[in-house]
C-alpha cells in the first residue's frame, strides 16, 4: 500500500470517474486503474462498484476512503512541519475568497504579499462560504477569507477587520434627504439585494430582521454590487454596500452614499482555516500583510457586527 495509491483512490471517489481522476492526478488512466486494482488485490476487497454509472463506493470502500483521507492528509503535513520548523515561507498556498470580498480586498494586499514572499506559490479561487468550508475540510485549499462568525466547530477564525455597511440611496428614495441612516428606518422591500449564495445578502436580511422592517417579498436580486448600483440609480430602490466597495465609486456616484448612525452595522471579515491546518507560518504571513495594509483603509471601531449566518425571520 502506498500514499500514491491512496491519492488515486481519493481522486476516483471524488470525481466518480477513472478518466477524470487520472487527469487530475496527472497520470494515464491505465496507470491509475492498475494501481487501484493492485491496492484492492492487496486488501482483498473491492473499493469501487464499477458496474454503476457514475462509479459508486462499496460499503467497505466508504470506510476505506475515510481512513485514506486521514492518511494522505497527515502525510502532506510532514513537509509543512519541516517548513514551519525551518521558518521557511514558501511552497504552494491555496486561498479561497468569497465574491463580495475578493474584488476589493485582493488589490489591497496581493502585490505586496507576492513581493514580500516570492517563494510562495499562491493559488487563489473565488468561492462561496459553503464551498470554502467544504474545500478546507477536504484539504483542497489551505485557507479562506470570509465573513464571520460561521459557528463551525471545525473552523478557526482570526479577524482581519470590521467592514461597515454604507447606504447607496437614489434621489427618489425616501431616505435620500437624510444625512445619516438609522437602521430602524430600513425596509427590506425597497432594498436591492444580491442573489442567493452571497453571504452579504444574509447580512442585510439579518440586519433588517433584527432592527428594521422585515418582509419576505423581495422584489429584485442581482449578482454584483455594480449591477445593484446601476439599478438603484434607475430609481428601483436603495441598496447597501460594504465600505471598501464605496472607495472606487466616482465623485458623481458618491453623492448617493449615506453612512449609518452609530453603532454602525458592519460585517466581520476573517481569515479562516481548518483546525487541523499546519501551514500556520504561511497563514500568519498572509494575515500580517493584510493587517498592515487594511488598517490604513478602515479605521472604524464603533460598529455592531451583523451575522452572515441565516437567521429566522422576525427573530
Amino acid at each position: 500500500m502506498t500514499i500514491t495509491q491512496l491519492k488515486y483512490v481519493l481522486a476516483v471517489a471524488e470525481y466518480r470517474n477513472f478518466t477524470i481522476a487520472s487527469e487530475h492526478c496527472f497520470v494515464t488512466q491505465p496507470t491509475l486503474s492498475m494501481q487501484i486494482q493492485k491496492l484492492e488485490e492487496e486488501l482483498g476487497t473491492k473499493i469501487f462498484n464499477r458496474t454503476k454509472k457514475p462509479i459508486q463506493l462499496t460499503e467497505i470502500g466508504i470506510k476505506i476512503i475515510e481512513q485514506a483521507k486521514i492518511i494522505v492528509d497527515e502525510s502532506n503535513r510532514i513537509n509543512d512541519i519541516v517548513d514551519q520548523q525551518k521558518g521557511y515561507i514558501g511552497g504552494d498556498f491555496k486561498l479561497g475568497i468569497i465574491p463580495t470580498i475578493m474584488p476589493t480586498l485582493l488589490p489591497i494586499f496581493l502585490k505586496t504579499f507576492i513581493q514580500k514572499y516570492p517563494k510562495v506559490n499562491l493559488k487563489i479561487e473565488e468561492l462561496t462560504t459553503d464551498e470554502i468550508i467544504k474545500k478546507l475540510a477536504e484539504g483542497h485549499i489551505d485557507v479562506g477569507i470570509a465573513a464571520t462568525p460561521l459557528e463551525n466547530e471545525t473552523i478557526k477564525e482570526r479577524v482581519l477587520y470590521y467592514e461597515p455597511f454604507v447606504g447607496f440611496v437614489p434621489p427618489e428614495h425616501r431616505l435620500f434627504k437624510n444625512k445619516f441612516i438609522d437602521v430602524e428606518t430600513l425596509n427590506i422591500e425597497d432594498i436591492l439585494l444580491l442573489e442567493d449564495g452571497h453571504c452579504f445578502k444574509e447580512n442585510i436580511i439579518n440586519l433588517c430582521s433584527t432592527f428594521g422592517k422585515s418582509n419576505q417579498h423581495f422584489q429584485l436580486h442581482s449578482g454584483s454590487f455594480n449591477t445593484l448600483i446601476k439599478l438603484s440609480k434607475e430609481g428601483l430602490g436603495m441598496t447597501l454596500l460594504p465600505y471598501l466597495q464605496t472607495l472606487d465609486l466616482n465623485t458623481e456616484d458618491k453623492i448617493y452614499l449615506r453612512e449609518f448612525n452609530h453603532p454602525v452595522p458592519a460585517r466581520e471579515v476573517s481569515i479562516i482555516y481548518h483546525k487541523s491546518q499546519l501551514k500556520i507560518h504561511l497563514i500568519d504571513s498572509l494575515k500580517d500583510v493584510i493587517d498592515g495594509l487594511v488598517r490604513g483603509v478602515i479605521a472604524f471601531s464603533d460598529v455592531k457586527i451583523i451575522s452572515p449566518i441565516h437567521k429566522k425571520r422576525g427573530v
